[in-house]
C-alpha cells in the first residue's frame, strides 16, 4: 500500500492512499478543482424556499455565479451572478465503456454444460482506453473554453466512463449557449436525492442455508466487491476490521480504486476489508451548504446511514451489539468476506445531489465494483419523456453494461400507489418488510391493566410496584406556568423537586417535539436520572397521530407507551389515583403505582414478513403524469425493519443512537443492501452471472407466505397500520420476500443484456434523441423491444387491449431437468403458456409463449402467477400483473 497526496488549494494536504498498482490524484484527470475539498463555504441565506431540496432554481447558486475558474483555469474571474446552478451535460461522443466495446464483464450470462466460462476477468484497461480517458477531460475543457470564452464558470467534474460529459457550475444563459452547440447531447439541472443485523442471517436462514452450503460465513462473499454510494463509513468500527480473522484475505486483483488520506480520513483507514473510500461533493460545495465540520470532506462518515447500509451488506461476522451497556447478540453483514468499496456523496446536512452520485457511480465502475449500492432515490419524480432518462439511471445502464449488478432502495414514500422512486427495469429495487424479531416492554398497573410499550430498557427491580409521579406535579414551587408543553417532556431536571420523584417513575410527554428533534428521549432519561427516578414513562401527547414509535435504548427501566388509546388509559388511571387539596386543588398524594416489565429480550412474531407501511408501491410510473410503466416495481422485498446495524462514531442522523457503536434504524434503505449482500454470495457461487441472472435467481425463488404460512401480509395506511392490512400484491412486494438459499440454486434463470434495455428504450416514441444523447448509439435501425418482452421474471401489462402475445426465455443453470407449468391468470383475463412442459438440458434455453386475453372491461390492477416446476425439485415463480383490461377496440369518429 502506498500513498500520495497534493495539495488542496487551502494549504491543507490532502492525498489518496492507493490499494491498486495505479490511481489517479482527485483534481488531476477527474477534473474536481482542488480547492473546492479545502474551502468551507457560509450556508445559504437567500433562499426563501424553507428546507434545501424544496428549493428551486433560484435558490441553488449564487456563491460562485460568474466567479469559478475552470479546471484548466480558462473560466477566469467575474461577478457574481446569482442564478448560477449546477448543470449536468453530456455529449454525443461515445464514453469510455462504450467506445471501446471493452467490458470487464458481458452483461448477460453465459452458461455452458457442468461449469460457468469466467466472463469476470480483470479488466486491464488498455492505454487506448487510457488515452481516451484523457482526451475526453481535455475535450470538455476545450469545449467549455470555446463555448464560454472569457465568461467565468466553473466545472465540477468530467464523466468519462460510463457517460460522457461535465457537471458545471453556469448561468441559465450559459447553459443555453451550451445546448445550442452540436457536440452537446443533453443539458439537465442538477437535482437533489435523498437517503430512502443481528437476527435478520438467521430470519433469512443462513447460518444452517446458503452459508453452510458455501463453506460458512468465514467465506461468504469472498472476492466480491460492492460499492456503496451513501453518508461515507466510520473505518474504525470493528465491523469493518481485517484482522479478526486469520484466514487470507486478499485485495480482489479486479479492484484498482483507491483510499481518500485527510485528517479526517488518516492513512490506514482502509485494509483488506474496506479497500476503496473516496467522497464528492463538489456540487454541494458550489452550494454554498457544505459544511465541512458535520459532513466531512473525507469519506469518513458523519450522519451513520452509510456505516449501517455498509455493516447489513457485508459487515464482519459475529461483532457484539453492545448499545447502552446492553448486549442485543451478535451482527453480521448477509456477505461477512466481501469488500467493501465507499463513494461517499450523501452528507448529513442536506443529503445529496445528482452530479455528485454520477461522479460516485462513475467512478466505482471504473474501479472495479462487482454490485452498486444505493440506499438512496431522487427527492422529486424525473422530468421528461420517461422517469428512465435521467442522468444516474442512465449512468446505471452503462453500469449494468460493465457487468455490476445494480440495487437500489424503493423509497419511503408509500403506502400510496405509484409512490415507487426506482424506475429502470436494469436496477433491482427492493421494498421494506418487517422480520419476525420484535422488541416490546409492558407497564402493568396497581390496577391490574397492563399496558405494551416500546423501549429497549431493563425491567423495574423486583415485584415491587412504584408510585407514578407526573413531571407536571413535581414542578418546583416557582414554576408559574405548569401547563406549558415542553415542562412535562422532561427536558431539564432544573425544573423538577427531586425529593417528590426519587424512587418514583417519573412520567414524561411525547409530543411533536420529540419527533421534530427538538425535544429527546436521551435528554429526558439524563433529567430522571438527575432527579433519581426509578425508571421513566412515556404517553403519547394528543397531537401526536399516526406517528410509529420504534424501540429506543434506554439506560434504565423505562417504556414509550405507543397507541394514542394506551397512553388515554394510562393518564386515566394516574389522574383518577391523585389526592388533591380541596381549596387549592394541589396535588398531595400520588396514589397510582407499576411496574415496568424489561424489554431487553427479543420476541418473535409468527406473522413475518409483511410489507411495512412506509415501502413505497408499483405500479412503476413511466413518466411525470403517472402513466404506468409494463415493469414490476419493486422486484423483491427483504428486511428493512428496526434492523440492527453498525454506527459512526459521529453518526448524528439518529439522536437517540448518538454515541453508540450499533443503531436500530427501519427504512427501504436497510433492506436494500440485505439484497446486495445476497447478491455477492450468488456472485461468489457463479461468477460469470450478469446482473440479470443475478436478479432473476434473487426473483424466481422469492416466498409467498409468512412464518405461519399464510399470505404475506401489506400494511395498508399510516395511522393504526396492523389494522388495515391485507394480503400483499406484486405491487407492494414484487416477487415476493427474498429467499436466500433458495437463491443459490435457482434452477431456471431469465437471462437479458445491456442490447435488450437498450431496445426496450429505443420503442418508447419519440426516445431516439434521447437515447443518443445518453448512449451515444442511435436508434436508427437498431432493433426494438417493447418493455412486456423484456425477458424479466416478472410481467406487467399496463393496458390489455382484447389480446397480448408475451415472450419469455428461460436458461437451464443446473442438471436435466423436465418442468411443468401452472398458471393462475389476473382476474379479467383467461391464459395459456406454450409450452406447459417442457424437458430442458443443463446451460440450454427454452421459449415460452404467454397469451392474454381480456375477457371484460376492468381499470383496476390484477394479479396472477406462472410456475415452473422441475422433477428434481426446482421450481420458478414469476409474477402477473394487469392493470387496465379493453375488450374491444375504442375507435374515434
Amino acid at each position: 500500500m502506498s500513498a500520495a497526496a497534493f495539495d488542496g488549494g487551502g494549504g491543507e494536504e490532502l492525498g489518496l492512499e492507493l490499494h491498486g498498482e495505479e490511481a489517479h490524484l482527485l483534481g488531476d484527470d477527474s477534473g474536481l478543482v482542488g480547492v473546492l475539498l479545502s474551502v468551507s463555504f457560509p450556508l445559504l441565506r437567500d433562499c426563501e424556499c424553507g428546507l434545501w431540496w424544496w428549493c428551486r432554481e433560484g435558490c441553488g447558486g449564487g456563491l460562485y455565479g460568474g466567479g469559478g475558474a475552470s479546471s484548466d483555469g480558462g473560466g477566469g474571474k467575474g461577478e457574481e451572478v446569482e442564478s448560477s446552478a449546477v448543470y449536468i451535460v453530456t455529449l454525443k461522443k461515445a464514453p469510455t465503456l462504450h467506445y471501446n466495446g471493452e467490458m470487464r464483464r458481458f452483461g448477460s450470462s453465459e452458461v455452458t454444460h457442468g461449469t460457468y466460462s469466467t466472463l469476470n476477468k480483470p479488466r486491464n484497461i488498455s492505454a487506448s482506453s487510457r488515452s481516451y480517458d484523457s482526451y475526453l477531460v481535455r475535450y470538455h475543457d476545450s469545449l467549455l473554453n470555446k463555448v464560454l470564452k472569457g465568461e467565468s464558470y466553473l466545472k465540477l467534474y468530467s464523466y468519462r466512463y460510463l457517460i460522457n460529459g461535465f457537471a458545471v457550475l453556469v448561468t441559465p444563459q450559459q447553459a443555453d449557449k451550451l445546448s445550442g452547440r452540436r457536440e452537446v447531447a443533453n443539458v439537465l439541472l442538477d437535482f437533489s436525492v435523498r437517503t430512502a443485523t443481528t437476527h435478520t442471517p438467521e430470519f433469512l436462514g443462513l447460518p444452517g442455508g446458503a452459508w453452510m452450503k458455501e463453506g460458512g460465513p468465514e467465506v461468504a462473499g469472498e472476492g466480491v466487491v460492492i460499492g456503496f454510494i451513501d453518508t461515507g463509513i466510520d473505518p474504525t468500527h470493528l465491523s469493518f476490521a481485517d484482522d479478526i480473522s486469520t484466514n487470507l484475505y486478499p485485495v480482489p486483483v479486479h479492484y484498482s480504486g483507491v483510499c481518500e488520506v485527510t485528517p479526517d480520513f488518516p492513512s490506514g483507514s482502509c485494509n483488506r476489508k474496506l479497500i476503496g473510500a473516496r467522497h464528492f461533493a463538489a456540487s454541494a460545495i458550489t452550494r454554498g451548504i457544505f459544511n465541512a465540520t458535520q459532513d466531512y470532506a473525507s469519506p469518513f462518515d458523519g450522519d451513520g446511514h452509510g456505516t449501517h447500509t455498509a455493516s447489513i451488506a457485508a459487515g464482519n461476522h459475529g461483532v457484539p451489539v453492545i448499545v447502552s451497556g446492553h448486549h442485543y447478540g451478535n451482527a453480521s453483514g448477509m456477505a461477512p468476506r466481501a469488500h467493501i468499496a465507499v463513494y461517499k456523496a450523501l452528507y448529513k446536512s442536506f443529503g445529496g445531489f445528482a452530479a455528485d452520485v454520477v461522479a460516485a457511480i462513475d467512478q466505482a465502475a471504473q474501479d472495479g465494483v462487482d454490485i452498486v449500492s444505493l440506499s438512496i432515490t431522487p427527492n422529486r419524480r424525473p422530468p421528461g419523456l420517461a422517469t428512465f432518462f435521467n442522468p444516474i439511471d442512465m449512468a446505471l445502464l452503462s453500469a449494468v453494461k460493465a457487468g455490476i449488478f445494480v440495487v437500489q432502495a424503493a423509497g419511503n414514500t408509500g403506502p400510496s400507489p405509484k409512490s415507487m422512486s426506482s424506475f429502470s427495469p436494469w436496477i433491482f429495487t427492493v421494498g421494506a418488510a418487517a422480520h419476525d424479531r420484535i422488541y416490546t416492554n409492558s407497564l402493568l398497573l396497581g390496577n391490574g391493566l397492563t399496558i405494551t410499550g416500546a423501549g429497549l430498557a431493563p425491567e423495574t427491580d423486583g415485584d415491587s410496584m412504584y408510585t407514578l409521579v407526573s413531571a407536571i406535579h413535581a414542578l418546583k414551587t416557582n414554576m408559574t406556568d405548569p401547563n406549558d408543553m415542553y415542562l412535562g417532556e422532561c427536558q431539564d431536571p432544573s425544573l423538577l423537586n427531586r425529593e417528590i420523584v426519587q424512587g418514583n417513575l417519573l412520567i414524561c410527554s411525547y409530543s411533536i417535539r420529540f419527533v421534530l428533534g427538538v425535544s429527546t428521549i436521551k435528554q429526558a432519561l439524563q433529567t430522571a436520572e438527575n432527579v433519581s427516578a426509578a425508571g421513566v414513562i412515556f404517553y403519547l401527547d394528543p397531537y401526536v397521530v399516526g406517528f410509529q414509535i420504534n424501540p429506543t435504548p434506554m439506560i434504565m427501566p423505562g417504556i414509550m407507551i405507543s397507541s394514542s388509546n394506551d397512553s388515554k388509559a394510562f393518564l386515566s388511571y394516574y389522574n383518577s389515583s391523585l389526592v388533591r387539596n380541596g381549596s387549592s386543588n394541589a396535588v398531595t398524594n400520588f396514589g397510582g403505582v407499576a411496574r415496568i416489565l424489561g424489554g431487553l429480550k427479543a420476541n418473535y412474531s409468527s406473522y413475518a414478513p409483511k410489507v411495512l407501511y412506509y415501502s413505497a408501491r408499483g405500479p412503476d410510473p413511466e413518466d411525470s403524469v403517472l402513466d404506468d410503466a409494463d415493469i414490476m416495481k419493486p422486484n423483491l422485498i427483504a428486511p428493512g425493519n428496526l434492523i440492527w446495524g453498525a454506527w459512526s462514531s459521529a453518526g448524528a442522523d439518529s439522536v437517540e443512537f448518538e454515541g453508540e457503536n450499533f443503531a436500530m434504524i427501519s427504512g427501504t434503505s436497510m433492506a436494500a443492501p440485505h439484497i446486495a449482500g445476497l447478491a455477492a454470495l450468488i456472485k461468489q457461487k457463479f461468477p460469470s452471472f450478469g446482473p440479470s441472472a443475478i436478479a432473476s435467481a434473487l426473483s424466481t425463488t422469492a416466498s409467498l407466505y409468512d412464518k405461519q404460512g399464510g399470505p404475506i401480509m401489506a400494511q395498508r395506511a399510516y395511522t393504526n397500520p396492523d389494522s388495515t392490512q391485507s394480503p400483499a400484491t406484486p405491487f407492494d412486494m414484487g416477487s415476493g420476500f427474498v429467499n436466500a438459499t433458495a437463491a443459490l440454486d435457482p434452477g431456471l434463470i431469465f437471462d437479458s443484456g445491456y442490447d435488450d434495455f437498450f431496445s426496450f428504450l429505443c420503442n418508447i416514441n419519440g426516445s431516439g434523441p434521447v437515447v443518443l444523447n445518453y448512449t451515444s448509439k442511435s436508434c436508427g435501425g437498431a432493433s426494438t423491444m417493447n418493455s412486456m418482452d423484456l425477458n424479466l421474471p416478472s410481467i406487467t401489462i399496463a393496458k390489455l387491449n382484447q389480446s397480448r402475445t408475451v415472450m419469455r426465455t428461460v436458461t437451464n443453470i443446473a442438471d436435466n431437468e423436465t418442468y411443468s407449468v401452472g398458471w393462475s391468470a389476473p382476474y379479467g383475463v383467461s391464459m395459456s403458456v406454450t409450452p406447459n412442459r417442457f424437458f430442458i438440458a443443463s446451460g440450454q434455453r427454452q421459449n415460452l409463449t404467454i397469451v392474454f386475453n381480456a375477457t371484460f372491461n376492468n381499470t383496476a390492477p390484477s394479479f396472477g402467477r406462472i410456475g415452473f416446476y422441475g422433477n428434481l425439485g426446482h421450481v420458478a415463480s414469476v409474477p402477473l400483473s394487469v392493470i387496465q383490461k379493453l375488450t374491444f377496440n375504442i375507435t374515434a369518429h
